[in-house]
């Protein structure tokens, strides 16, 4: 769940925080909460920021996957268009649209990404436009491609 839902400020971003944690789980081949895990690895997020730090996000990919074992640098790629997807602060967080044509090849990464993904304290919390609260048609969430 996005964190702004601690705060009742929704946007379309939850959607492309979902995103995000979907796209990690996939990569790394386990679910964002798993108590099958050593206690200090239960939560994803925290585990992918722990791997970040240390410059080791290859050894969170999925073991099991021959494609995620033999594409590493496709791997890590992915997981910045996850961490960019995740980031705390909503309004940092892309467009779908901005997603998608990265995962098309027409855009790069946004290149300062906070992997701070587990302090609430860094939540921006405050409604900085009108619009960020206002229901918005589909066709205008995802853009002109």
């Amino acid at each position: 769940m996005a964190p702004e839902w601690l705060s009742s400020v929704i946007t379309e971003k939850v959607d492309v925080y979902s995103f995000g944690i979907v796209l990690l789980e996939i990569l790394c081949g386990r679910r964002n909460f798993d108590r099958s895990q050593p206690e200090e690895s239960w939560h994803l997020l925290g585990v992918f920021q722990q791997y970040w730090e240390q410059g080791t996000l290859l050894d969170i990919v999925d073991k099991y996957s021959e494609d995620m074992q033999t594409h590493g640098s496709e791997i890590v790629e992915m997981m910045k268009v996850a961490a960019w997807c995740l980031q705390t602060n909503y309004t940092r967080r892309p467009s779908m649209s901005s997603v998608v044509m990265v995962l098309e090849g027409r855009m790069n990464v946004e290149s300062n990404l906070d992997y701070n993904f587990t302090n609430l304290r860094l939540l921006n919390t405050t409604v900085e436009h009108k619009k960020d609260m206002t229901p918005l048609l589909d066709s205008v969430l995802s853009g002109l491609r």
